[in-house]
């Protein structure tokens, strides 16, 4: 029987953290289960920096950003020493069952615990990038498109004003989700990510031969590309300078950072978090241990933990092929 669990949010933050902590929380409390949360990740784990979580102390989270319980990533966990370190803290504080909420790198760290922790150990993805195996889409990924989309359009309507080019760099080194959802959103005329192969000094000529043809239908007006960070050697500033000694147009580089991660979630992400985090509680009780709580056609479903970083998930092969028609018309 289920009687104390841990929790705690590993990685890059993501909108929707909070709320899932709740969600966590209240359905614990449902079944008479007590919660712990570890500040700063696997740190306090290590580091035996928790609170108790009561339901009182998740009121009114729903609607923030970040996480009430903070979070960093943990180089310890990368060694067998800290992964024994982990799972000694667990059972030193009669935990049951410990719930993470990351993206694959903690569902890793997760795993590594495994081989010495006895208690159940359910991941709940929560990452911006969407790149999580098993899910159709992971807590934080609707609010980063949306402030993504916001940004630009105010970039636009600047592009607008100076007729000029502009490229608007995205988070994503290894996933092209924010960058295309993003760019064809706000009706970017080209979207530059990691599934559309690699770019380079040598193969440039593919950006430039649609801007060219747009210039010569057009003449002069705006234009936005919008770039998964990493894109090119030397990074967007890069690109944008090689774009404008080919084209002798400026063109302005705009990286949005870590300004994707920030911010109140939008509905669908505290929907989903909520979801996610409850069913996780749920599945625990039920006996699922070393698996992910994941949502495939809206239905809530289980998926093996170790295989939620194979990278089988694919961008929209429909939206890749639409984008890559009208860029090249």
């Amino acid at each position: 029987m289920i009687k104390r669990i841990g929790v705690l949010t590993s990685g890059g933050d993501a909108p929707g953290m909070n709320a899932a902590i709740r969600a966590i929380v209240l359905t614990a409390a449902v079944h008479n289960i007590d919660v712990i949360g570890f500040h700063h990740g696997f740190n306090g784990l290590l580091e035996q920096d928790y609170q108790m979580l009561l339901p009182q102390h998740v009121q009114h989270i729903i609607q923030q950003g970040g996480t009430l319980l903070k979070s960093a990533r943990c180089k310890a966990l990368h060694t067998d020493n800290g992964a024994q370190q982990a799972a000694a803290a667990l059972h030193s504080l009669q935990l049951d069952g410990l719930i993470v909420i990351g993206g694959d790198g903690s569902f890793r760290g997760t795993l590594a615990i495994a081989k010495y922790y006895q208690g159940q150990l359910i991941g709940v993805p929560g990452t911006i990038d969407n790149d999580v195996d098993g899910t159709d889409y992971t807590i934080g990924f609707a609010t980063a498109i949306d402030t993504a989309l916001n940004a630009i359009d105010k970039i636009r309507d600047t592009a607008d004003a100076f007729e000029r080019i502009f490229l608007v760099e995205l988070m994503g080194r290894h996933s092209g989700y924010i960058t295309l959802s993003a760019g064809i959103a706000a009706g970017a005329e080209q979207i530059i990510c990691p599934e559309f192969g690699t770019l380079t000094e040598a193969n440039l000529q593919t950006i430039l031969t649609p801007i060219q043809h747009a210039q010569l239908l057009r003449g002069k007006s705006s234009y936005i590309i919008v770039v998964a960070e990493n894109s090119y050697p030397g990074g967007t500033t890069a690109l944008a300078d090689a774009l404008s000694k080919a084209l002798n147009i400026e063109c302005r580089a705009c990286i949005l950072g870590h300004i994707q991660r920030g911010g109140s979630p939008v509905g669908a992400d505290r929907i989903l978090a909520t979801k996610l985090g409850a069913y996780a509680v749920e599945q625990m009780v039920n006996g699922a241990n070393l698996m992910m709580a994941g949502e495939v056609n809206q239905q809530a479903v289980l998926y093996p933990l170790a295989k939620t970083g194979d990278k089988q998930k694919q961008i929209d092969p429909y939206m890749v092929r639409w984008q890559q028609c009208i860029a090249s018309d």
